[in-house]
């Protein structure tokens, strides 16, 4: 898997570190990025996460740097950060978290069809599309 990483991070120009420990705990990092995607700027923390977990090598479930994350989004933590660890929020983490389960979906990035096919990782977009277009 790592090797694969170096490969495609390679051919993306991304920087990868792999980073300790892994996998980490990231329910921090996913509370705050469902109250962040019902913003502008929600994709682009998502990416965020990802550069600095396995570009900078940091640990996501400390609030300090998912607080930088944010901050170097120019969106000021605190109040996010309050939002992520609501019940509402927590909640809605859970539900979603369940219908992910229950389409089989397992990692990211995932794809599923309207026809509930999956397909799962950055390279199989192309096939997902494909797929799609010729409505199986």
């Amino acid at each position: 898997m790592w090797r694969d990483l170096e490969r495609l991070c390679g051919e993306l120009g991304l920087p990868l570190r792999r980073p300790e420990p892994f996998p980490q705990h990231s329910v921090l990092a996913a509370r705050v990025a469902l109250v962040a995607l019902a913003e502008p700027w929600g994709e682009d923390f998502c990416r965020g996460v990802y550069h600095t977990q396995f570009g900078e090598r940091l640990r996501i479930d400390d609030p300090t740097v998912i607080g930088g994350v944010l901050a170097g989004l120019g969106v000021e933590a605190a109040p996010v950060l309050q939002a992520a660890q609501s019940e509402d929020n927590k909640s809605r983490l859970r539900t979603q978290t369940e219908e992910a389960g229950r389409l089989g979906i397992f990692g990211a990035p995932s794809f599923v069809t309207a026809d509930g096919e999956l397909f799962w990782g950055n390279d199989r977009l192309e096939q997902a599309l494909a797929w799609a277009r010729r409505g199986q």
